[in-house]
């Protein structure tokens, strides 16, 4: 009798695990994207994993942010795709300088979640897409 018991808790307890599993949110295909119409050097930061909490962001902003320095050329774009449980926290920064004597490269970022484009902005040296605060 005692393993019937035993037996019902483990089913019980699987079936407590699945639906918690099935509410869950889905996580959502992130890809960045940024191009120029000019040439030019750009510093990046962006979100690749989302943290649980604003707090934990602001205790350990490495363990979700990149930085990348990139060299952008006009029909060459800067593409990164991540996967986030809450897009919520997706963000690109992008700042730089024209290379000598060119004009202002007129930089874009784009944020795209599941194939769907959400954020986009241009700038003449930075620009910043985000889907949320951050302060």
């Amino acid at each position: 009798m005692a393993a019937c018991g035993s037996i019902a808790m483990l089913a019980g307890g699987s079936l407590a695990v699945g639906q918690a599993t099935a509410n869950a949110e889905p996580a959502h295909q992130i890809t960045y994207t940024l191009t120029s119409q000019g040439p030019g050097d750009f510093n990046l930061y962006y979100a690749f994993a989302a943290p649980p909490s604003l707090e934990a962001y602001h205790a350990d902003p490495n363990a979700f942010v990149k930085s990348d320095k990139v060299d952008l050329a006009p029909g060459t774009p800067w593409v990164f795709q991540t996967t986030l449980a809450d897009s919520q926290w997706a963000f690109l920064s992008a700042s730089g300088a024209a290379h000598a004597g060119q004009a202002d490269p007129n930089v874009r970022c784009e944020i795209a979640v599941d194939g769907q484009v959400v954020a986009d902005q241009t700038g003449p040296f930075t620009t910043q897409c985000q889907l949320r605060s951050w302060n």
